[in-house]
């Protein structure tokens, strides 16, 4: 099943040249994941009643060709793949003109919403789903761990406000992206935006706490990895190509 919104681009939503920002893709990404699992009676307005809740494990964000302010999109979604505790989801981004502008696919982890532990994909729920077998954007539809780099060149420090908080408790998965355009050196910084974003996600971050999130470059890869305070836990790691 191919569910499919449209989405128009606010002013909030561009970077100097009126162009989208990877942050609004990712919103109308998030959001759209979030009007399937509705229409199928698993999403937020259903939480008291299934007690669970899909938690994002994994982005890879391709941009192919940048819309810009005020244009109309329409995105397309679709269950590539639900295995036990798991669902795997894909996207396309259409500007306009009908032209392809952005792929991205995303990992989900199915949780109990009241004991916060793994919860496994009943048949009958991952049925609703429709998943479109082998209908994947990337030829590689695999999200590999990214590696916590040896070394780093700067850091900063960060404590969570009420308004990085989401309906489930934690820090909103999209600002894990804005932290790390914070950790990026400014000459880094003007390169915006990055046509290429993964970010893998390891342990929630919740109001009060303070994290450390440190820069490391790798050949043309901008890489910012983001600890708790001691830097024994990893919350993330977000990957950036120009």
């Amino acid at each position: 099943m191919i569910y499919k919104e449209k989405f128009k681009i606010g002013l909030k939503d561009v970077w100097a040249g009126e162009e989208v920002s990877n942050i609004a893709i990712l919103e109308y990404l998030e959001d759209i994941a979030a009007y399937h699992s509705d229409s199928v009676g698993y999403g937020i307005n259903t939480t008291e009643q299934t007690n669970l809740n899909w938690i994002l494990l994994d982005w890879k964000l391709h941009v192919i060709k940048r819309p810009k302010y005020g244009q109309e999109l329409e995105i397309h979604t679709w269950s590539r793949g639900i295995e036990k505790f798991y669902a795997y989801r894909d996207f396309e981004v259409y500007n306009e003109k009908g032209e392809l502008s952005a792929i991205a696919t995303s990992k989900w982890l199915l949780v109990d919403s009241k004991t916060e532990k793994i919860s496994r994909v009943e048949q009958s729920m991952a049925d609703k789903y429709e998943s479109e077998i082998g209908k994947s954007v990337f030829s590689d539809n695999q999200l590999g761990k990214l590696k916590i780099p040896d070394n780093f060149e700067s850091e900063i420090t960060y404590t969570v406000q009420r308004s990085d908080i989401d309906v489930i408790g934690h820090m909103h998965n999209l600002y894990y992206l804005k932290l790390a355009y914070e950790a990026l050196p400014e000459e880094v910084y003007k390169q915006r935006p990055f046509n290429d974003v993964r970010i893998m996600y390891k342990k929630e971050i919740k109001l009060g706490e303070s994290v450390k999130c440190k820069y490391a470059k790798s050949e043309n890869t901008h890489i910012v990895a983001i600890f708790d305070e001691s830097e024994k836990k990893l919350h993330s790691i977000i990957q950036l190509e120009k």
